[in-house]
């Protein structure tokens, strides 16, 4: 299967390539003691998503309850997919972004096993009974120019880690959009409508199956929409959506 990452060194090994090559940060290059990692000045610049947060969207929330909270955003226009989880709040400048930045637009793929282990955690409470990961897909022409996709590439590192099968070839986006970054809500929706399809050879293997959806970063949510409805359309008995960073957005608890 594509970007399939290595096997882990033997520990023995890994402290003598440690020993000759020391690690250092992933995003500022400071000596650290293990590789994989940040320094401890990067780590507290991100603003990691912990609970309470809203079920529907993964947005944080400033105060918790019992069972699951739900946004007002969410309550005022639900998603197609069931819930959402993110790692951090992406932020522009910020370590989160510049590490997302290095891997999807520079070839910068050391941070692929961190981003694996926060992908886990995160996404902890949607896995449990996940059947399927599916990376949000890039057309044929996009995956040759860049000649990888970086969401594959999480994808196969969070099913090595969590042992839940991945597969690039069940959803399939079919015509070129406009870069999204260039677009603002509902510009975004009218440019992704009808861009993902689930090909009909393949939808046995999606049938009926609970789907965890993987991207790097979720901003309106209009890709993660365009993607639940194709997949739900192509049999997927459920969605949730699973990325490494989130668009800082207001909420607030809806009872």
């Amino acid at each position: 299967m594509p970007n399939t990452p290595p096997r882990s060194l033997p520990r023995w090994l890994q402290l003598v390539a440690d020993t000759i090559v020391p690690p250092v940060c992933l995003s500022c290059q400071a000596r650290v003691v293990e590789g994989d990692a940040l320094c401890g000045t990067c780590w507290r610049d991100i603003a990691f998503i912990r609970p309470p947060l809203c079920d529907r969207l993964g947005l944080p929330l400033p105060f918790g309850g019992e069972g699951p909270l739900i946004s007002a955003a969410a309550a005022a226009d639900p998603p197609a997919w069931t819930r959402a989880r993110a790692v951090a709040v992406y932020e522009a400048g910020g370590v989160m972004a510049r590490l997302v930045t290095g891997m999807k637009y520079h070839d910068r793929h050391d941070a692929r096993r961190l981003f694996g282990r926060w992908l886990a955690s995160a996404g902890g409470d949607l896995l449990i009974d996940a059947e399927l990961l599916i990376p949000v897909p890039l057309t044929r022409w996009r995956l040759v120019r860049r000649q990888f996709n970086q969401s594959a590439i999480l994808a196969a590192e969070l099913s090595q880690i969590s042992g839940i099968p991945w597969s690039p070839f069940i959803l399939m986006k079919t015509r070129s959009t406009r870069p999204q970054v260039e677009l603002t809500g509902a510009a975004r929706r009218d440019n992704l409508r009808g861009a993902f399809e689930v090909p009909r050879p393949v939808r046995q293997r999606l049938s009926g199956r609970r789907v965890v959806l993987i991207d790097d970063v979720v901003t309106t949510g209009a890709t993660a929409e365009a993607c639940t409805r194709a997949l739900i359309g192509g049999g997927a008995a459920r969605v949730d959506v699973l990325t490494l960073g989130r668009a800082p957005t207001p909420a607030s608890v809806s009872p």
